[in-house]
């Protein structure tokens, strides 16, 4: 089973404040735990161990979490397993497809992790480029607050460019002088906001939907080209799409359109598995746990920190 307990109020204030965050998840986490197990017709005695993302995040909610977790575990005398957040985007591919073939590339694109992952076995990973400034969803939050559409910026931004013509404006797409796979968002958040400045009018539909659609065909462009660029580095025949940008429709379609001129395969969780959720932490989890490897009661939480997951052996 799987539960979600979605924070919306917080679009109201343009992005996510971090002490309602932190307030909603001490109220709301244990009724969704108990409506997960009941879901599943089970108690926590079936439960063989507690998988919890211990960052990076908002610290305040990452240590209700954790707290709640060593507090089950510890209770039930189960084992306890700290999970990098984004391992847990990755492996939600796991849960609808088979365990990929490897060696793959990964791409991790959200609102706080824009990265490109060879991946050479389960629980092996590389890092291959990653951004250097804004993440792709936050982006796309900006742009959107900048346009006062709301949030998430995400899902505004894509309804909002469904009607517009993607080269009504080209946007630039940032190309490292050093040949890495890196990203970066922030030049073309940067002429987005100038091209609004140079406007003197009110923005028009029309006017609304192509600059939308052209903002995020840049952003869609610069992803699928570095994807591109992975697999040709690494010799790869497939890769991994996680994160939530990867519910953005336009982005699918390039990204499957690339896998099929490459011949290669492409692994695309469904949306609702794209966007944080317990099932894809919960199956990383398990992946250790069979490996034997759990977390000590000393796990932290992180609020920040590269993806290299740290588990220990208890």
């Amino acid at each position: 089973s799987m539960r979600i307990s979605s924070q919306m109020e917080h679009g109201e204030y343009g992005g996510v404040v971090p002490e309602l965050a932190s307030r909603a998840h001490l109220s709301l986490l244990l009724p969704v735990i108990d409506g997960a197990l009941g879901d599943a017709g089970m108690t926590l005695d079936d439960v063989d161990g507690i998988a919890v993302t211990a960052g990076p995040g908002l610290v305040g909610s990452l240590l209700v979490g954790v707290s709640a977790a060593k507090g089950l575990a510890l209770a039930r005398d189960i084992p306890l397993i700290g999970v990098h957040h984004i391992e847990g985007h990755i492996y939600a591919n796991m849960i609808e497809d088979p365990v990929p073939p490897f060696p793959s590339v990964v791409l991790v694109v959200s609102g706080g992790h824009t990265e490109l992952v060879l991946m050479r076995g389960p629980l092996e990973y590389t890092m291959l480029g990653r951004t250097r400034d804004d993440a792709a969803g936050e982006a796309f939050d900006k742009i959107a607050k900048a346009l006062n559409l709301g949030y998430p910026g995400g899902p505004v931004i894509e309804r909002a460019a469904e009607s517009g013509n993607p080269r009504a404006i080209r946007f630039p797409r940032a190309v490292m002088k050093d040949g890495s796979l890196d990203f970066s968002f922030s030049g073309l958040k940067t002429a987005v906001i100038m091209e609004l400045r140079r406007r003197t009018d009110p923005l028009g539909s029309r006017d609304l939907a192509d600059l939308a659609s052209s903002f995020q065909e840049a952003v869609v462009d610069m992803i699928t080209s570095r994807v591109e660029s992975a697999l040709k580095h690494t010799g790869a025949a497939r890769f991994v799409v996680s994160g939530g940008v990867a519910c953005n429709s336009r982005l699918r379609e390039k990204l499957t359109g690339l896998a099929r001129e490459m011949d290669v395969r492409i692994f695309l969780p469904s949306p609702s598995l794209c966007t944080d959720n317990a099932a894809m932490v919960a199956v990383t989890g398990s992946l250790y746990l069979r490996r034997g490897i759990t977390s000590a009661y000393d796990l932290n939480a992180y609020p920040s920190e590269a993806f290299q997951p740290r588990p220990h052996t208890r």
